[in-house]
């Protein structure tokens, strides 16, 4: 095992990561509604064409299950990511139609140390846009990362 690529030393402000593409399967909409969100839209074609959505559509909690999914392979699982404390602002901008493409990019925003000598806070804003480049989830939040050289005083 080798170390992490990304340590709070590295994601400084104005870094931003792609977060490559996802494209949207009915069939996982239809599988993740199914389990955590059984609305109509999410469950059913004429339903989701009859509602505002315009079609099939996933969850937000799906369009934001799929953006930590994508978030993690751009740079999370090769970092010191040590969690969250939560989520300062989540929203869904348009809806996630089967057959959507999402991509994205996560961009540093700030950053603090935290009391622990070893711990940084980082900020990042995350934007998934659709096939179409409509902003699709709009997401904030601080991350925790352990810090490469904790002593050398970034």
């Amino acid at each position: 095992m080798t170390d992490p690529t990304w340590a709070y030393e590295d994601l400084v402000e104005g870094r931003t990561f792609d977060l490559g593409t996802k494209t949207v399967s009915a069939e996982e909409i239809i599988a993740f509604a199914s389990q955590f969100d059984a609305q109509p839209m999410h469950l059913d074609e004429a339903a989701g064409k009859a509602s505002v959505l315009g079609g099939l559509s996933a969850s937000g909690w799906h369009t934001c299950a799929m953006f930590m999914r994508m978030l993690c392979d751009a740079f999370l699982l090769d970092s010191t990511s040590q969690g969250a404390p939560g989520v300062e602002q989540a929203r869904w901008r348009k809806p996630v139609l089967a057959g959507d493409t999402l991509s994205g990019t996560s961009v540093v925003t700030g950053r603090r140390r935290a009391r622990r000598p070893n711990l940084g806070y980082v900020t990042c804003r995350h934007t998934l846009v659709n096939q179409r480049g409509e902003t699709v989830l709009e997401l904030e939040n601080v991350g925790m990362f352990l810090l490469r050289n904790p002593g050398d005083g970034q």
